[in-house]
């Protein structure tokens, strides 16, 4: 159990920093809207173009770790989609509740786990899986936002914000290069490991400054049942593919603890830009972030008692 806390506290004892950064004024909003933006557009491109790059393509991708996780996916974003149907919800909640039920915080969140978990090596797995979820995650969050509506958003900007994503263009890029086996510079090796040493640090404290409890306004029962589907069912069912695919060791471990990160903070940048309901995306981001700190827990445990 200790070696289980001392994964998952440092991750939420960062988010909880940032939370008292922004609470106690020793900076403004202004200021986490910039890290924001830089950590999204440039140490985030630049921690997956670096670990990816410099990994052994052949030892570090696993195919059917990227179907299992995929069909998990999927299969919880029918799921979430026809739960809304099922009850009526209204066009805007019903594209939220099943984008949070399946989009979680890989990049911020999963990726900190795994790296406390599983070092430089999990770190460079999961970024590698990172590369090919991405845009999964992006497709699918369109038809979630979309299909309610009957398609009334214009889909060739979503697509072209898609396609520039600059974590795709990253993973992309280092996936190549480790393909391809380009040998990486010493001088550029050296500057990518000092630049990308502030990525997960600052991913942290930016999801520490949107926690707010003044956020949860939205229908409490959506944002309960959706944070349920994320945190409980896509980690059930990223198992049950791991299996069926007969995935097992540290991919194991890594499938299962990117699976069981909280909601995504995109998801609530999205439903403003696509007419979704905002209250209730903010409700579950905040929901699903909070409750994490306990699912991680059980996942850690689950893996410990596996033997991963």
């Amino acid at each position: 159990m200790l070696s289980v806390l001392e994964i998952v506290l440092p991750v939420f004892m960062i988010i909880g920093l940032g939370y008292a950064i922004r609470r106690f004024g020793l900076v403004d909003k202004v200021f986490f809207e910039q890290v924001n933006s830089l950590i999204f557009y440039v140490c985030l491109p630049l921690l997956l173009f670096y670990k990816i790059g410099t990994a052994d393509f052949s030892s570090s991708f696993n195919p059917a770790l990227v179907l299992a996780t995929s069909c998990s996916v999927a299969t919880c974003f029918f799921v979430a989609y026809f739960i809304g149907l099922f009850f009526g919800f209204s066009p805007p909640a019903h594209g939220v509740f099943c984008q949070g039920s399946f989009r979680g915080n890989l990049a911020y969140i999963g990726l900190a786990i795994v790296y406390n978990a599983y070092g430089n090596s999990g770190l460079t797995r999961a970024g590698v899986l990172l590369g090919f979820l991405v845009p999964v995650l992006n497709f699918f969050a369109i038809l979630a936002l979309t299909l309610p509506h009957r398609g009334q958003h214009n889909r060739k900007g979503i697509i072209r914000d898609i396609i520039l994503n600059p974590l795709i263009l990253a993973s992309l890029a280092g996936i190549a290069w480790s393909y391809f086996e380009i040998p990486m510079p010493i001088i550029l090796d050296r500057t990518l490991a000092i630049a990308t040493g502030m990525t997960l640090p600052l991913a942290l404290l930016a999801i520490g400054d949107s926690f707010s409890l003044k956020k949860i306004k939205g229908d409490i029962n959506k944002a309960s049942l959706a944070t349920a589907l994320k945190l409980l069912l896509l980690p059930l069912l990223t198992v049950v593919y791991m299996k069926l695919l007969r995935i097992s060791g540290i991919d194991f471990a890594i499938g299962l603890l990117m699976a069981g990160a909280p909601t995504a903070v995109a998801t609530f940048v999205m439903a403003g830009k696509m007419g979704g309901d905002e209250e209730l995306a903010g409700t579950i981001v905040i929901m699903a972030t909070g409750f994490s700190a306990l699912s991680y827990t059980l996942l850690l445990l689950l893996l410990q008692f596996m033997g991963f």
